[in-house]
């Protein structure tokens, strides 16, 4: 089904803080307490103090790995990247043998859509430990979004056989079913990452966008409502919720939802052309106009999107933009021959007006 977001893989790290004994010293300016009060305060969410702290230890101690390990993954948390991929590199260098530090670099390298430095630091993490269920979880996800399939389904299934209670990636390799067509593998996966987290936004979310593609819709729907009443701020699954209502012509319900996925994710292209096919539905078709040309900003290469604008122009009559939009829609590979096919069932004045394509 057109238009449904299934959302992203999900990375696991390691997010355990190292306290350091301090036992050997009972001082409040040693390396340990500073070390100590850092994660204290890390664990209770005071990210930047717990920084300051960490920065106290590593200035008495410039080798001392705990330190850089917390503050590597406050940095983390923090989505500052580079500065997580820094602390980690030095715990590396002070211990190579440190799998969690090949692991959570790769998880930065990751979230940085370098995805080839990521499998580099899974493959580490691996030899150093062949049991270790995250890495494998988390190179599948890397193999995923390079778009090898089969290696991310491969490397789910051997995170499952060493920890079959692992709902992230129950939920990772439904998603690799899901883009390989293969739904009701998908959604068996899904149930599993719900069985033993009933409160998986993310996975109701995708078990959704599989019924939707089965057009099972009312199923759709049920779980997009679970994911957005779990998580209310939940761009995606309002979109695909908007898409279910639009696909059962509520198109006015459609239009709210996909003002909502806006709303939270300003900069999400898919939310705007299913807007533009709302309006378009509702003949309100400058609106829909709009929406294509914003989706197109956010994504120039979304064929979809000029094709649609394209239609939308000859509604208007506006011969020489439509002609221009179905153009670029055909050197992106969008058919141009089940384009106009479209084109003729939906706005019966095409065949006047479109010409020689």
């Amino acid at each position: 089904m057109q238009g449904l977001n299934q959302g992203l893989v999900n990375a696991s790290y390691d997010t355990n803080f190292i306290y350091a004994n301090n036992t050997l010293s009972h001082k409040q300016d040693s390396v340990e307490a500073y070390n100590n009060q850092g994660v204290n305060h890390a664990e209770n969410g005071h990210y930047d103090l717990a920084i300051t702290y960490f920065n106290k230890a590593i200035k008495l101690k410039p080798d001392y790995a705990f330190a850089y390990n917390n503050r590597g993954l406050t940095y983390l948390i923090k989505e500052e990247l580079d500065k997580a991929i820094r602390d980690y590199t030095k715990v590396i260098e002070l211990n190579p043998d440190y799998v969690f530090a090949y692991n959570n670099r790769g998880g930065a390298y990751f979230s940085k859509s370098e995805l080839n430095l990521a499998i580099e630091d899974y493959n580490k993490a691996i030899a150093l430990n062949p049991d270790y269920a995250p890495a494998y979880n988390n190179r599948g996800g890397a193999y995923f979004h390079k778009g090898e399939i089969d290696r991310a389904i491969e490397d789910s299934s051997k995170a499952i056989e060493l920890n079959p209670d692992y709902a992230d990636t129950y939920y990772n390799r439904g998603g690799a079913y899901f883009h390989k067509g293969e739904l009701n593998l998908a959604i068996k996966d899904f149930n599993k990452a719900i069985k033993l987290n009933p409160d998986y936004a993310p996975a109701y979310n995708r078990r959704g966008a599989a019924y939707g593609a089965k057009n099972e819709l009312d199923k759709a729907l049920i779980d997009f409502r679970k994911a957005i009443e779990l998580q209310p701020n939940y761009a995606d699954a309002y979109n695909n919720r908007g898409t279910i209502y639009k696909d059962k012509d509520d198109v006015d319900k459609a239009i709210e939802d996909y003002n909502r996925a806006i709303e939270f994710k300003p900069y999400n292209a898919i939310a705007y052309y299913n807007r533009g096919l709302a309006y378009a539905k509702k003949s309100q078709v400058e609106l829909a106009i709009a929406d294509y040309s914003k989706a197109i900003a956010l994504n120039p290469d979304y064929a979809e999107a000029y094709y649609y604008r394209g239609g939308a122009l000859l509604r208007l009559e506006k011969r020489a933009m439509a002609k221009l939009d179905l153009a670029i829609a055909r050197s992106m590979k969008y058919d141009s021959l089940i384009a106009l096919d479209k084109i003729l069932k939906d706005y019966d004045r095409a065949w006047k007006t479109l010409g020689n394509i």
